[in-house]
């Protein structure tokens, strides 16, 4: 018999607290302004970083790796900013659940939208490829109000946190697809539809290349590569990035890559490294640096964290 992890009262609690701070966010995401909810999420960002030491140690390798030519008093600036749009996207995410089109609209700066179209003409489905900013969730959300466009992602540890995630994201985007399942994801592109990826996070499963990410070998999935290859379906860079005076979003859309995939799939992961960089260095603070991108390295090297 296999034994729980937690007792049933634990989990029933913590089931509890959980719909409470959502529901608490849900009000204020309905009732206050835009300004109010990124200066709440900016406060809330900041006391997350002081509470949490593991993840500032996390962010402080790995903006050291990335970005040598800053001194130490610009790195630790840079990693407060972080931390801060970090909480500015736990309200990004409330706002792209809950909020009204009609809301939305007014805050999204849209560059690029005959780019989809032109993809979707094609009729092979269209993989839409992104990067972890921190206002990732605000991005799906704009795909998935014009069209039909599924995301893939990572299933959550707890059961309960999953639950209630896939139930405020399905009603915007349709089915979810987890990661690992290759054949919903080239089943979704057969069937004509969107996919929507953020492949720049470190993957220790089968099938990954090391690739230069910032100069620095970085473990980087070779699935979506794959899929294109066997689907057919064109692959659009897609970048979403909070404006520098927080009052909105700026979306981009590039053209479907040229030559993509080639014969060369190291090559292939380059190139969409460098990509993802480029964004970056347009707005560091937004990037994910607190996860641990650099974790898996090549034989015989050390590990950072």
């Amino acid at each position: 018999m296999t034994k729980q992890k937690h007792p049933v009262w634990l989990q029933y609690l913590n089931a509890r607290l959980l719909e409470l701070g959502f529901g608490i966010l849900k009000l204020l995401t309905t009732y206050l302004p835009h300004s109010w909810l990124m200066a709440l999420g900016k406060s809330l960002g900041y006391i997350a970083m002081l509470c949490t030491p593991r993840r500032c140690q996390i962010t402080d390798i790995n903006l050291k790796l990335c970005f040598p030519e800053f001194d130490l008093a610009t790195r630790r600036s840079l990693r407060q900013r972080h931390f801060e749009s970090l909480g500015m996207g736990m309200l990004d995410m409330c706002l792209a659940w809950w909020a009204p089109t009609s809301r939305l609209q007014s805050l999204l700066h849209v560059k690029g939208i005959e780019n989809i179209n032109t993809a979707f003409e094609k009729g092979q489905g269209v993989i839409f490829v992104s990067a972890h900013f921190s206002s990732l969730e605000m991005g799906g959300r704009f795909l998935s109000n014009s069209w039909t466009i599924h995301p893939v992602y990572r299933p959550h540890r707890s059961a309960q946190l999953e639950e209630f995630i896939l139930a405020q994201r399905v009603p915007h985007t349709g089915w979810c697809i987890p990661r690992h399942d290759i054949r919903l994801l080239l089943r979704t592109l057969q069937q004509g539809y969107g996919v929507w990826l953020a492949p720049d996070q470190n993957f220790s499963n089968p099938g990954y290349v090391f690739a230069p990410f910032f100069g620095i070998p970085a473990a980087t999935t070779t699935a979506i590569i794959k899929c294109a290859r066997i689907s057919g379906a064109p692959v659009l860079p897609f970048i979403i990035m909070r404006l520098d005076d927080a009052t909105g979003y700026r979306i981009i859309i590039e053209p479907a890559l040229d030559n993509f995939p080639s014969a060369d799939i190291q090559q292939d992961v380059v190139r969409l490294n460098a990509i993802f960089e480029r964004w970056i260095r347009q707005a560091p603070e937004q990037y994910l640096w607190s996860h641990r991108r650099f974790k898996d390295r090549p034989e015989g090297e050390a590990g950072f964290y």
